[in-house]
């Protein structure tokens, strides 16, 4: 890694031998690595342990903060998960979602499969009768090359069970994640 970052400098037009620029490969390695390790854990030790209960109504989290990268041109892209589940007799710890998107957003990605991605693993890992998952995020290869259009925000949603095939529950969970906020 290192030696490619160097490679990128030198390719820019850099002298990666300058004070600054000295540590800059080794940095960059450790950033990638951080960002990056998601590749090597798995979320769905997250969601092992459940607990047996006979809730059966929309457990929801929203406004869960990530970073992630894209993929295409390997720059940030951030913003918040929203996801709701039915449970059908087992439930998982709130926080437990919150490490679920960590994990998957830390891999180089587009924004589609990670909200897809997390509705699958409620679904598999619960047996939830129904997931929702929204992502909202900003995408940095679009507010700062390219197009550049600040402010633009991306929104995918992923509908599983209930929620895909019963309107009335669609409903009910958009308007909890959106409800009095103008999403």
């Amino acid at each position: 890694m290192e030696r490619a970052v160097r490679e990128i400098l030198l390719a820019v037009g850099e002298d990666p031998d300058r004070e600054g620029l000295l540590e800059t490969p080794a940095r960059v390695a450790r950033m990638y690595a951080e960002l990056f390790s998601g590749l090597h854990d798995d979320p769905r030790v997250h969601m092992q342990k459940a607990f047996t209960e006979k809730y059966d109504e929309i457990v929801l989290v929203r406004d869960i903060s990530f970073n992630s990268i894209c993929e295409h041109h390997l720059l940030p892209f951030m913003g918040k998960a929203h996801i709701g589940y039915m449970p059908e007799g087992r439930v998982v710890g709130l926080s437990k979602l919150a490490r679920v998107v960590e994990v998957v957003s830390r891999r180089p990605q587009v924004q589609e499969r990670m909200t897809e991605t997390i509705a699958d693993l409620i679904i598999d890992e619960l047996g939830a009768r129904g997931a929702a998952v929204v992502v909202e995020a900003s995408h940095t290869c679009m507010t700062i090359r390219g197009v550049r259009k600040p402010g633009s925000l991306c929104v995918t949603s992923a509908m599983k069970g209930i929620f895909r095939s019963n309107l009335s529950s669609r409903s009910e969970v958009m308007a909890l994640i959106y409800g009095g906020r103008g999403g």
